[in-house]
């Protein structure tokens, strides 16, 4: 506590008045801290994530487009690739290109994972770095 003691001419008087101005800094600061961390805290684990709002990608020439239909077989640009031979064959031949493409993976929504995770599996024994996986844009967005 602090007190003042002010001095007015002949008289000696003691102001008691408390400076409450450190209290209210320091209740300030703790209420902020208290607004921030209080959501995080408070998070939940239920999750309902994958709707996609991205921004518009630039489809280069050199891009390769690998699609996964709900069957499980492969297409690269639009022409279907029998086994995951070929495909690593091809995975591999643009690999080595001087620069290289990158990989957008379109999978249908109906595909089982284990089709879309052997062939990320196969972009990475080739080789590539760049992969990107396409969406639709939620709608109203």
């Amino acid at each position: 506590m602090a007190m003042n003691v002010a001095s007015n001419g002949d008289e000696d008087e003691v102001m008691s008045a408390i400076n409450t101005t450190p209290l209210v800094d320091v209740m300030l600061v703790l209420l902020i801290i208290f607004l921030i961390t209080i959501p995080v805290a408070i998070q939940t684990v239920p999750v309902e994530l994958p709707k996609a709002s991205s921004e518009i990608n630039q489809t280069e020439p050199r891009n390769i487009t690998i699609a996964v239909d709900a069957d499980g077989h492969y297409y690269w640009n639009a022409s279907r690739v029998e086994t995951r031979e070929e495909m690593l064959k091809k995975l591999i031949e643009a690999a080595q290109a001087d620069t290289q493409p990158e990989i957008q993976v379109r999978g249908d929504r109906m595909t089982r994972f284990e089709s879309v995770g052997r062939l990320i599996l196969d972009i990475q024994r080739a080789g590539i770095h760049k992969v990107g996986f396409i969406t639709e844009p939620v709608q109203g967005s």
